[in-house]
């Protein structure tokens, strides 16, 4: 029902499925990835996957015909949308905290391999290489976005276009980097503490990137559209704000893990 029939600025949203399905496709995928890292069978894993690409593609069509067709997104509305994704990114914040801290616990001495780090036997990849490459990557991007979101408020729609692809690009290099990276690595994922929180931190920030790189590849088609405008783009922004955070995390684990924690501080 649009708000203009209402004496209020909210949006009552219609009975929905997707939350149901959403909450059934988060544990189908978290369960299917305690299952690969313990058994190696990546199917159940690969099927949650699936299925929160279906819940993303199914809700946000919906959000966008509530803001498109039935004209539902007031500035309040707006205004709810924009603090809920702040309340998500803060919520996705608090599962680094958890990574890092299981990295900061292991390397200064909380587990026995604390007193040699990186753990002996382990070749940890070099700080100035591919992370570094990466880090440049991302950290262009995001400027390369935020110079497409200020086209848009200007009304450059072109400039916007530009500026979220150029950003999609850059992140698929990342990833792509980021992928050749695990496979030069020379240990694995349960070669002991330091490669297991090495690739939990990096790989969830690299499905994190992967989030972010669909958003950024919407956000360009509907740009394409005519769907955004420099007062109505709360999908843009969103996914602006998302980006940026994906940014500033890789900031951190390049200084703490790929940096502070390769350095010969360690030594003993």
């Amino acid at each position: 029902m649009s708000s203009t029939s209402n004496k209020h600025p909210y949006h009552l949203v219609n009975p929905s499925p997707w939350p149901f399905v959403a909450s059934v496709a988060a544990v189908v995928l978290a369960v299917g990835a305690i299952n690969y890292m313990k058994e190696g069978q990546p199917w159940v894993m690969l099927a949650g996957l699936l299925l929160v690409l279906y819940t993303m593609y199914v809700w946000w069509r919906d959000v966008i015909r509530e803001a498109q067709k039935d004209k539902s997104h007031t500035k309040e509305v707006q205004f709810g949308l924009k603090f809920g994704v702040g309340l998500f990114i803060l919520s996705e914040l608090m599962f680094f905290v958890a990574w890092f801290w299981a990295f900061f616990n292991a390397s200064l001495g909380g587990s026995p391999a604390g007193d040699v780090w990186p753990p002996e036997g382990i070749e940890p990849i070099h700080t100035f290489g591919l992370p570094f490459i990466n880090t440049m990557l991302l950290v262009i991007s995001g400027f390369v976005l935020e110079w497409g979101h200020k086209g848009l408020m200007k009304d450059n729609r072109k400039r916007a276009i530009l500026g979220v692809y150029g950003a999609f690009g850059l992140g698929f290099v990342f990833m792509c980097v980021q992928l050749y990276e695990y496979g030069a690595a020379g240990f694995g994922f349960t070669d002991g503490i330091y490669s297991s929180v090495f690739y939990m931190a990096t790989g969830f920030h690299g499905f994190h990137v992967f989030v972010g790189l669909v958003s950024l590849f919407i956000c360009g088609v509907r740009l394409q559209k005519g769907d955004f405008t420099k007062d109505q783009h709360v999908g843009l922004l969103s996914t602006s704000w998302y980006w940026h955070f994906v940014d500033i995390v890789w900031i951190f684990l390049f200084v703490w893990v790929y940096w502070w924690g390769n350095s010969a501080f360690f030594a003993q």
